[in-house]
């Protein structure tokens, strides 16, 4: 992988909100959404794939470097159920960066099925459905009664093609390959199936 600053056009000395700004126009250039039907559309999903990598790099590697989160603000590592609520909200505002954030503070010891519905529509939000399924799967291993979490790993299956395995065990594949970045909203429009998530925010075409 090519240095991520570089990628991002920005320098290393860069503030955390240089490199937010550096990231979202880049998204906005990039974004497959706008080649639809363009003989480009390829290679603008490769080069948002690129991005999506470099940006997480940056903030993954700032984040355990520091101990501080983008912005400057020291990290909370604590397990807080509250947060969710805000997790909720900063992912109905398309702040994903932020509400990943928040769940990979959480212990893997203490994440519970909101936490994997929570980080699955964060990645269906990016266009990760593979991993996203994998994610809402595992919330509804842990809570098969919502229906909130069916609704959404329903719609994450049949943009990834996945069959649910209720003996897969929790957490398996949450970060694992096979996402597909270029593929970024084509065809959200399953999402509606997801109405009930949130009254039909929580996920939807970015």
């Amino acid at each position: 992988m090519r240095d991520p600053y570089e990628v991002l056009g920005v320098s290393k000395n860069a503030t955390d909100d240089q490199i937010k700004d550096a990231y979202r126009e880049l998204a906005r250039k990039y974004h497959p959404d706008n080649y639809t039907d363009n003989p480009l559309s390829d290679l603008a999903g490769e080069k948002m794939k690129e991005i999506n990598e470099a940006y997480d790099a940056i903030v993954n590697e700032r984040r355990h470097g520091s101990s501080k989160k983008p912005g400057g603000n020291t990290y909370n590592n604590s397990y807080n159920h509250t947060n969710f609520p805000e997790v909720r909200s900063l992912i109905n505002q398309g702040r994903l960066e932020q509400a990943q954030e928040i769940l990979d503070g959480v212990p893997p010891q203490n994440r519970d099925a909101e936490w994997y519905f929570l980080n699955g529509t964060v990645l269906y939000r990016r266009g990760w459905f593979d991993q996203a399924y994998t994610s809402f799967a595992t919330a509804v291993r842990m809570n098969p009664q919502n229906p909130e979490y069916r609704n959404a790993m329903n719609a994450a299956q049949r943009q990834s093609g996945q069959q649910y395995n209720p003996y897969r065990p929790y957490g398996y594949g949450a970060y694992g390959a096979g996402c597909h970045p270029c593929d970024i909203c084509q065809g959200l429009i399953c999402a509606d199936c997801c109405c009930e998530c949130m009254g039909g925010d929580l996920i939807r075409c970015c």
